[in-house]
């Protein structure tokens, strides 16, 4: 089965497939190298190849191989599910993918060992995956169960209709709710970190305080992301002098012992449906491990409230205008 296209034009076949289809240029790469498109009833190889006005292009629902079941022995919550994506809480310590490097189970094997029905445009080891999330880091994770949602749901994620709201324990408080606007790449210094660094790819991220701690230290604050770079939220909070609680990467190898993980949760997630088109969010609860650190600092009252979800994506509004404006003193605040 393909869908067939008519080219108006000359295009390069996956600019040309990228603005038809509404995928990413990874998405369209692999289509392309795993014999996925057709230009006038020929295999084409080559993502630069040239078209022209009234080639016909086809792409073939690529047929995924029947992949090694690994065995899994947890369980991932599943806060929504229908026949085009669903809505995962992923736990803390859980790689979403499988890789050369990653010895134990995944969140795409623990997909594949349930018989869930997932897309192929990301390629074989990353199935059904949109965008992903830290090892160490929890929360809110959307898994696209057809090509057609993914194709969607990446075209959300390129103009920022689909977007996730963090929250996460830091070392220091805020001075105010800010917004952090700079470039991010592999730090030259450290290969295995990121870091803000000239020339690299544009990150915006904008944090807002949402509760002191009991030591007038620790405080509990949101994050909402404007781009999806690696370690973003923590390389952002480093550039302020402020590091994630369990973060022996960017912060303290000292709480190795103490804190296993990154205090870092994705709470909220929101998305425009691929098919219905109606607006969707949903809330992720916490981890226990996550909470156990929250009742440390702070009471049950002053959890509930900070977390309170009717209210968690409000406190962003003054600051989604200030990026949406890119005023200067967004960036002040940062200073």
């Amino acid at each position: 089965m393909a869908n067939s296209f008519t080219c108006n034009a000359s295009w390069r076949l996956d600019l040309f497939l990228t603005t038809t289809l509404s995928a990413s240029r990874n998405q369209v790469a692999h289509l392309i190298k795993t014999h996925g498109v057709l230009v006038n009833g020929t295999s084409v190889h080559k993502t630069g190849f040239k078209l022209q006005a009234g080639d016909v292009v086809e792409v073939r629902e690529v047929e995924a191989p029947t992949p090694e079941v690994v065995a899994v022995d947890f369980e991932i919550p599943i806060l929504y599910e229908d026949d085009h994506l669903m809505v995962l809480n992923k736990p803390p310590l859980l790689t979403v993918h499988p890789a050369p490097s990653v010895k134990e189970a995944t969140v795409v094997d623990w997909l594949r060992a349930r018989g869930f029905s997932l897309s192929t445009l990301s390629g074989e080891e990353r199935h059904g995956i949109v965008h992903r999330l830290d090892k160490e880091t929890s929360g809110a994770l959307v898994i696209a169960k057809t090509n057609e949602a993914h194709r969607a749901l990446a075209a959300q994620l390129e103009n920022k209709s689909m977007g996730r709201y963090y929250v996460a324990l830091i070392d220091l408080p805020l001075k105010a709710p800010c917004v952090v606007d700079k470039p991010i790449a592999r730090n030259p210094k450290n290969r295995l970190k990121m870091g803000i660094v000239e020339g690299g790819r544009e990150a915006k991220s904008a944090f807002c305080k949402l509760a002191l701690g009991n030591n007038g230290a620790t405080e509990l604050i949101g994050a909402k992301l404007f781009s999806g770079r690696t370690h973003q939220i923590r390389v952002h909070l480093e550039s302020l002098s402020r590091h994630i609680l369990g973060d022996t990467l960017y912060g303290f190898k000292s709480q190795k012992a103490t804190i296993p993980r990154v205090m870092l949760h994705a709470y909220a997630l929101y998305l425009e449906h691929p098919v219905t088109k109606a607006p969707m969010q949903w809330c992720a609860p916490l981890y226990e491990d996550f909470e156990t650190q929250l009742h440390q600092y702070f009471t049950q009252e002053e959890r509930d409230e900070a977390l309170l979800f009717t209210d968690f994506t409000h406190r962003f509004d003054g600051v989604d205008e200030w990026v949406s404006k890119g005023t200067s003193s967004a960036r002040r605040t940062c200073d």
